[in-house]
């Protein structure tokens, strides 16, 4: 956790962030994936844009697979929303991703990063995402620039929405609490895989979810989830919407498949 903190501020320092697009989307009327969840009348799937991840590695060749054309198969496919890893550092991602994104796609985006600083907030507005990723760990350990609180409201206020991401029960709640405030608007992830370790259990959403009702707020399961069977079981743990990457990226030629696969082995 800490090495992908460090490499986030690095990001920063590297001017990473920086605006190089001639055009920004400071103006863009953001799209509400949260209401995209509760109206999807399938599964409601967040395919991710990622090119690397620490624990895979090289997932696809950035030069041979673009990301207009990935956005534009996942929305053709039934995505309900697509996020973009913007982190240069071992996840081969970057702000241009983002951009390329909404250019290509009228899902709602959400840029996914380590974030730390309030100067990566100002980046995924202007490249035209929706959302912001916050892992709420990295908060708890005083890693960041700013309270999660204040990240929450700086979001807020220049248009972004917030999926709150948790991996244990305790976080869980606390996130539970916190959204009592914002009238449950932000969503809520819980992470399937141990930040520490790079273990993955689907067993994490179902546990978490059976000690804690949700109590009106939007659940998000991420990451560990290649099939049907995976939404299956997470959809009976309570989950509301899923967000799959890495089994997408790992084999693209068969990427509008595996989308549609998921989507339609089960009936909402």
């Amino acid at each position: 956790m800490r090495t992908l903190v460090k490499n986030s501020y690095r990001a920063i320092d590297d001017g990473a962030y920086e605006n190089k697009e001639e055009r920004d989307y400071l103006h863009h009327d953001s799209i509400d994936l949260r209401n995209r969840i509760i109206e999807c009348q399938n599964i409601p799937i967040i395919t991710e844009i990622k090119y690397a991840s620490p624990s895979k590695g090289v997932l696809a060749d950035p030069m041979k697979v673009t990301v207009e054309s990935i956005a534009q198969v996942m929305q053709n496919s039934g995505a309900t929303g697509i996020s973009v890893l913007s982190q240069p550092f071992l996840f081969n991602g970057s702000i241009t991703n983002v951009y390329k994104a909404r250019r290509a796609s009228t899902l709602p985006i959400l840029m996914k990063d380590i974030v730390v600083s309030e100067i990566q907030l100002k980046a995924a507005k202007k490249a035209g995402a929706d959302y912001i990723l916050l892992i709420k760990t990295i908060f708890d350990m005083n890693l960041t620039e700013s309270t999660l609180e204040t990240i929450i409201e700086r979001a807020r206020k220049i248009g972004l929405g917030v999926i709150l991401e948790t991996h244990t029960t305790d976080e869980f709640k606390e996130a539970m609490v916190m959204n009592k405030k914002y009238k449950q608007q932000n969503l809520i992830g819980i992470n399937n895989r141990n930040l520490d370790t790079l273990e993955i259990s689907l067993d994490t959403t179902k546990n978490i979810l059976a000690e804690n009702p949700k109590s009106g707020n939007v659940i998000i399961s991420e990451s560990g989830i290649h099939k049907g069977s995976d939404i299956a079981k997470l959809l009976a743990a309570g989950a509301d919407a899923f967000l799959v990457g890495t089994s997408l990226m790992q084999d693209t030629e068969k990427m509008a498949d595996g989308i549609k696969e998921i989507i339609s082995s089960l009936n909402r």
